[in-house]
C-alpha cells in the first residue's frame, strides 16, 4: 500500500517473497491544478534484497528461458539473487563447464545477472547459474542462448503475388513476409483495390522462428491476403505496410487482368 504524506510518501509491502527483490523507485510531481508531471529533479532509487528459505535466486516463472544474443548491444543472463554475499558462478550445460565472468566478454552485476558485453555466436547453447551461500547452493533455471543475425530496425519486408497477371474467375494470394529478430513483433496492415467497395478479403497472419546456418536464428512473419473470384474490381495495387517498434516498412505490388 501507498500512503502520501505532507512532505513524504511510504510504501508498505506486506506477505514479502523474494521475487519482490529488486530496485524501488520514487519521485516528486509537479501539479499545476490537477495536471500533474513527473518531477526529473527529485528522483530516488534503492534495491532491495529479500530473503526466503530455500530461495537463493529470485524465482522465475518458467523453468526455461530464453536469451537473445545480438551482436550490437549487451545481452543479459537475468539470474538475481536474494542474498547479497552470495557467490554466483556461470555454466554451460553441454558441454559441461565454468563459464568464467572475466570481467572482458562477461561481468556478472548482483543487479542484473550475468552481463554479455559483446555476444557472438560463440556464445550459443544452454546456460544455468549455481549459486552459494550460507553453506547451501542452488541451481537456477536454464536458459537457452540464441544468437541473432537480423539488425535491430525498421521491418524487412517483401511482397509477393500468386500471379501478376490472373483470369477472371480464379483466386490470388499477396504474402507479406518480414525477416527480423526472434523477439520483435511485426503487425501488419493491408490496403487493396477493392477496399472502398468492401471487398470480402481473407487475411492470416502468423510468424514462426528459423534456425540458419551457424546457430544463427531469424523470426520470419508473414501476412497472407487472399480473393476469391478474381474480378475488375481487384485489379490494382496491393499494398502491404509492416509495422515494429523501431519503424513501418511499406511494399506493393500490381495485379491485372491475365
Amino acid at each position: 500500500s501507498v500512503k502520501q504524506h505532507e512532505r513524504y510518501g511510504q510504501l508498505t509491502l506486506a506477505n514479502s517473497t523474494a521475487a519482490d527483490t529488486g530496485e524501488f523507485s520514487c519521485w516528486g510531481q509537479l501539479c499545476q491544478g490537477y495536471v500533474c508531471r513527473r518531477d526529473e529533479t527529485k528522483t530516488g532509487s534503492t534495491y532491495i534484497f529479500f530473503t526466503e528459505k530455500g530461495e537463493l535466486f529470485v524465482p522465475s516463472p518458467s523453468y526455461f528461458d530464453v536469451v537473445y544474443l545480438n551482436p550490437d548491444r549487451q545481452a543479459v543472463v537475468p539470474c538475481r539473487v536474494t542474498v547479497l554475499s552470495a557467490k554466483v558462478t556461470l555454466h554451460r550445460e553441454f558441454p559441461a563447464k565454468e563459464i568464467p565472468a572475466n570481467g572482458t566478454d562477461i561481468v556478472y552485476d548482483v543487479k542484473r545477472g550475468f552481463v554479455y558485453l559483446q555476444p557472438h555466436a560463440d556464445h550459443q547453447g544452454v546456460v544455468y547459474c549455481k549459486a552459494e551461500a550460507g553453506g547451501k547452493s542452488q541451481i537456477s533455471v536454464k536458459y537457452q542462448l540464441l544468437y541473432v543475425e537480423v539488425p535491430r530496425g525498421p521491418p524487412s519486408t517483401t511482397i509477393l503475388a500468386s500471379s501478376n497477371k490472373v483470369r477472371g474467375g480464379d483466386d490470388l494470394s499477396v504474402l507479406c513476409t518480414v525477416l527480423g529478430e526472434p523477439d520483435v513483433e511485426v503487425e501488419f496492415r493491408w490496403t487493396y483495390p477493392g477496399q472502398k467497395d468492401e471487398r470480402p478479403v481473407t487475411i492470416q497472419d502468423r510468424w514462426r522462428l528459423i534456425h540458419r546456418g551457424l546457430g544463427h536464428t531469424t523470426r520470419i512473419s508473414q501476412s497472407t491476403m487472399t480473393i476469391e473470384d478474381f474480378e475488375t474490381i481487384d485489379v490494382g495495387y496491393y499494398i502491404c505496410t509492416a509495422h515494429n517498434l523501431q519503424g513501418e516498412t511499406t511494399v506493393a505490388t500490381t495485379v491485372e487482368f491475365s
